[in-house]
């Protein structure tokens, strides 16, 4: 039966659960909070320079393809991917570089320069990531809406010892302590600790070895765009510059949203791409809410948040030696992961990941000038480090330490800069404590563990996005949003 709709926030999830309902037949208004759509992947211009706010690590691009495909149009006519090759260039705290990419040869003589006795070992590692792979890839399409769903996997689960963390697992082939670090970091890019995070998530490196990393053209920013006008083209109707206040609700139904504003629309079934924490905490009354309790999501551990720096610099930097993905690791490598997850301290040391895309998309940046977001994990609010005073002296150290070892006379050409903190991800993007990721992608904490792509309180209150099943990262919220999509049905 044909449905009134509504999603809110237009993140990568949001976009992915709209498209897939328009197309089902159904009537689909997305309301988003800023002036354009991108969520966390919103996209910023200044000076002819161009900065992708969120997602620069494209995975999984056959998921982009399928979103095409149903409505029988051609992705490619919308938006331009382009592989990279390095994946990531991986830096050691002494200027030491690892390129990684799909090339199994290649990696064999990238180890070759750290630690010869790891390629035997690395071989092993990568082959039993296809089991992994095999495994955990069918979950992030499968929703784990009941504990039975969970009983069914369990044994895999076990046999595939995802009780051990990333770092652990990687440990049990690698030697060299740099390299465990190599391949032992992808965690940090959905929000989790390497030491923590389920072994599950070394199915990442399969992931990138089959299909390759890609950088769309013109920035993340033009995927947005391009999403928003296949959801236009399918008859959606988006909505700017309206912010949800309230998701309305009646016994077991959600019946539509207030805005700020005060408007109410109506609505059949709601889609929350907004983070699941503050949906619950922040737009349902507790007294509505006995299963998703506000002890309930606050008992949930919630990922590190980022500081990110973004900068256009009026000289290029081709002769600095640096890839267009570059992962910048600290030499105290544990001991910055415990102090950012577990003492919830703001390190003096800190591992970056620095992103120079004018190296494979001059348009990135106005004539002869280049493009660079710098980005370092930091704790959560729930540190209770004050960014009103901390932030300035953070971006100091980061820019300095940039200036003394890979980007001479830096600030001296800077055109444009901003940055954004914790406070940015918990007033503007409306994050729980300010959480660059959401919920953090432990064992306990993964599939039917996770918050649910539909409301065990409200029977049409679905969820897409980084805190819901599957996860984190590109391929994770698109597929929330097919399960999102798929759990309401067509028309």
């Amino acid at each position: 039966m044909k449905q009134n709709i509504i999603v809110i926030g237009s993140g990568f999830g949001g976009l992915s659960a709209a498209i897939r309902l328009a197309h089902q037949g159904h009537d689909v208004t997305l309301f988003e909070k800023r002036d354009k759509l991108g969520g966390r992947a919103y996209a910023y211009e200044s000076q002819g320079f161009k900065f992708d706010g969120g997602p620069t690590v494209i995975t999984a691009a056959w998921l982009f393809d399928e979103l095409w495909e149903m409505a029988g149009k051609r992705r490619q006519d919308y938006f331009q991917l382009a592989s990279i090759d390095p994946f990531y260039r991986i830096w050691d705290h002494q200027k030491r570089y690892l390129d990684y990419n799909g090339d199994h040869d290649f990696i064999l003589s990238e180890i070759d320069k750290f630690n010869p006795a790891d390629k035997e070992g690395y071989t092993r590692f990568i082959a039993s990531t296809k089991a992994v792979f095999e495994t955990g890839m069918p979950l992030i399409g499968t929703p784990f809406l009941h504990f039975n769903d969970m009983l069914g996997v369990a044994p895999d689960l076990v046999r595939l010892q995802s009780y051990r963390s990333v770092y652990g697992y990687v440990s049990h082939f690698i030697q060299d302590d740099f390299l465990r670090r190599c391949f032992s970091f992808h965690p940090l890019l959905i929000g989790g600790n390497p030491l923590s995070a389920s072994s599950l998530y070394v199915l990442i490196h399969y992931l990138e070895r089959e299909w390759g990393i890609q950088y769309a053209l013109g920035g993340t920013g033009t995927i947005v765009q391009g999403m928003g006008r296949l959801f236009e083209e399918l008859g959606g109707t988006v909505r700017l510059n309206a912010e949800v206040d309230e998701i309305l609700v009646q016994g077991r139904r959600a019946t539509g949203v207030r805005l700020k504003d005060g408007s109410v629309h109506q609505a059949d079934a709601v889609v929350s791409n907004a983070d699941v924490a503050y949906t619950y905490l922040n737009m349902i009354p507790s007294r509505a809410r006995h299963k998703n309790s506000d002890g309930w999501v606050k008992r949930k551990k919630y990922s590190m948040s980022l500081f990110v720096i973004y900068f256009g610099t009026r000289r290029l930097y081709r002769d600095q030696g640096l890839a267009h993905h570059n992962i910048i690791l600290s030499e105290d490598y544990k001991g910055l992961l415990t102090e950012i997850f577990a003492n919830k301290d703001l390190p003096e040391d800190f591992s970056l990941y620095l992103h120079m895309p004018t190296l494979t998309d001059p348009t990135m940046a106005p004539p002869g000038c280049e493009t660079f977001y710098v980005l370092s994990p930091v704790p959560h609010l729930g540190a209770g480090i004050d960014w009103t005073r901390q932030a300035r002296p953070y971006r100091d150290a980061i820019m300095n330490f940039l200036e003394a070892n890979y980007l001479p006379d830096l600030q001296a050409n800077i055109v444009t800069e901003h940055f954004i903190d914790p406070l940015h991800f918990q007033n503007t993007l409306n994050s729980h404590l300010g959480s660059a990721f959401s919920v953090q992608p432990t064992l306990l904490q993964s599939a039917w563990f996770r918050p649910h792509n539909r409301s065990e309180d409200f029977d049409n209150l679905y969820f897409a996005g980084a805190g819901t099943h599957p996860g984190a990262g590109l391929p994770g919220v698109l597929s929330s949003g097919k399960i999102a999509a798929d759990l309401i049905g067509p028309a």
